[in-house]
């Protein structure tokens, strides 16, 4: 298989990953976790794992996803409170039917929602 490697500054290290990876979701997309209530906006993917160990390790071995999966930085917000959240793909689904996220990150990064999704502002994509 085709790899690549990115530096990733979360893991301080170099990631291997496969060249092309399959992201069901994009920046700006609008998605819920599955098992945990709370929801947000895609603001980065890594096409494979790339958090530290430590993180990694402290998921219940039970339901601690796999690696080789996009994995998805979040502007995420839940009813007590907003955060960043890194979330596997396996445990994310769309939710452009809930309406804007309320995270005080969100308009830095974005332009309005509009048609269930966000779009990044004029100048900060690649």
């Amino acid at each position: 298989m085709n790899r690549a490697s990115f530096f990733s500054p979360q893991a301080g290290k170099i990631i291997d990953a496969p060249r092309q990876t399959k992201a069901r979701f994009a920046i700006g997309d609008v998605v819920r976790h599955r098992s945990h209530d709370f929801r947000g906006v895609i603001f980065d993917i890594d096409p494979v794992f790339a958090n530290s160990e430590e993180w990694y390790e402290s998921i219940p071995a039970d339901i601690r996803p796999e690696r080789d999966q996009p994995y998805y930085h979040l502007l995420a917000e839940n009813e007590e409170s907003s955060y960043v959240a890194y979330v596997s793909q396996q445990n994310l689904t769309g939710d452009a039917e809930g309406g804007p996220v309320d995270h005080p990150t969100v308009p830095q990064l974005f332009e309005a929602f509009k048609n269930g999704r966000y779009r990044l502002r004029h100048g900060l994509a690649h």
